[in-house]
């Protein structure tokens, strides 16, 4: 039996790592100002640690959209797999030259495109997306901000995500 109401309790798994960032910070905080030599100047730095995880934690927050849609994401040595109801597939991140988010479907689809294979389409609520984020972020010249951005815009059309840089041979 949970005392937590269930929208509660995800909303609060949502944001747990700017949560956890929170009260770490505020423990460093109250550490510094509240003591004083070693532990006052240690307190300082264990606020920025918790300041910085707030802000990690935030971006990932916005990242997840949800864990009830089909299928389920494992990400596992540079290979992102997909396995749904009706699809799936598996794309290398060394091989995915393209990925666009399309927020025309409801749940919005990630779009991860591959020289010679199909598209592999990965519904941003899927059980496990939330590696999605860390899988992206590795990837060359990434922006998390503008993915942030699209995931989040109004537009319904599909939006470029990241596109694998060309090789210029001079």
């Amino acid at each position: 039996m949970s005392f937590v109401r269930p929208e509660i309790a995800a909303g609060l798994f949502r944001w747990r790592e700017a949560l956890t960032g929170a009260a770490i910070g505020l423990i460093g905080l109250w550490w510094a100002l509240s003591t004083h030599g070693l532990l006052h100047w240690l307190g300082w730095v264990i606020a920025a640690i918790g300041g910085g995880l707030v802000a990690a934690g935030l971006q990932r927050g916005r990242f997840r959209l949800g864990r009830d849609g089909p299928g389920v994401v494992r990400v596992d040595e540079g290979q992102i797999a997909y396995f749904g109801p009706w699809n799936g597939g598996v794309a290398a991140l060394s091989e995915i030259e393209e990925i666009t988010l399309d927020r025309s479907t409801n749940p919005p689809v990630w779009r991860l495109r591959q020289a010679g294979r199909a598209d592999l389409d990965i519904p941003a609520t899927a059980e496990g997306a939330e590696a999605l984020f860390d899988a992206f972020a590795a990837l060359p010249s990434f922006d998390t901000r503008s993915m942030l951005a699209a995931l989040h815009a109004v537009e319904t059309r599909p939006i470029e995500i990241w596109k694998k840089p060309s090789l210029r041979l001079h």
